[in-house]
């Protein structure tokens, strides 16, 4: 997952999670007790001894990685000395565990999607700690025109890759919170709560629109490599979306001149 650039940063050992305001991370939005120190049990199996804060995000003015309607993102140290991303369950989260997120990303993982699955249970789900910039930031910094075209490529590859294995993340028509680019420019898909291997997949076709049609970012991508013929690619799209064929994807990214 994502690290938020912080310049404040603290490290709190898991045995004194149960003290204010830690506890509130640990059972956003109201702590209680019992289920204060049930996760911290939890944890302590799972192998973390510390959590680390920081991050672009606050809860009870304490930084995190993540805020969203399911969980609280942020760092966990592990007894191996593991540095990992640790997504906590909110206590009014629309499900009572987090086994649906780790089926699908776990999913994902096989065909190369992801931040990497370590481990999950009902109220905390541990993956691989990626730092990196989201897409629109790393964006705005970014001159390299061949870079961004490597990274736009790369993106597009892997929702082919999904909608071949018939997982559609759900969230790619509005990817600006769900794309990170690594310093060393490796994007990474991110964030599978609302994935569904049930539903038709349109990860491609949402996630074209949003980087190379949808403004303000398209704007910014054709600034920086080139315009493309985007009445030509809405065209390609459709036949794709008709049928979601190696051919097909290949003619979309002719269209967005990323082949």
């Amino acid at each position: 997952m994502l690290q938020m650039k912080s310049s404040e940063k603290f490290i709190v050992k898991i045995e004194n999670l149960a003290e204010e305001p830690y506890d509130e991370v640990l059972c956003y939005p109201k702590p209680d007790e019992i289920e204060v120190k049930k996760r911290i049990a939890e944890l302590k199996e799972l192998g973390v001894e510390s959590l680390e804060f920081t991050g672009g995000k606050r809860v009870s003015n304490v930084p995190v990685l993540g805020k969203g309607c399911v969980g609280i993102v942020v760092v966990a140290h592990l007894k191996s000395g593991e540095r990992v991303a640790l997504k906590i369950r909110r206590v009014d989260a629309d499900r009572v565990n987090m086994k649906h997120e780790a089926e699908m990303l776990a999913k994902a993982n096989d065909v190369g999607v992801g931040p990497k699955l370590l481990t999950s249970t009902d109220n905390f789900l541990l993956m691989q700690y990626i730092e990196g910039e989201l897409f629109p930031e790393w964006l705005n910094k970014t001159e390299d025109a061949d870079l961004i075209r490597q990274v736009l490529r790369e993106l597009l590859e892997q929702c082919f890759r999904l909608d071949n294995i018939g997982l559609d993340h759900g969230e790619l028509s509005n990817a600006s919170k769900h794309l990170i680019i690594t310093e060393n420019g490796k994007p990474y898909i991110i964030d599978f709560e609302t994935a569904s291997a049930n539903r038709r997949t349109a990860n491609l076709t949402s996630l074209a629109q949003y980087l190379l049609i949808k403004k303000p970012i398209s704007n910014k991508i054709h600034e920086k490599i080139g315009k493309i013929d985007t009445k030509q690619l809405i065209e390609a799209l459709r036949e794709y979306k008709k049928e979601k064929s190696a051919e097909n994807f290949e003619k979309v990214l002719k269209m967005c001149k990323l082949a």
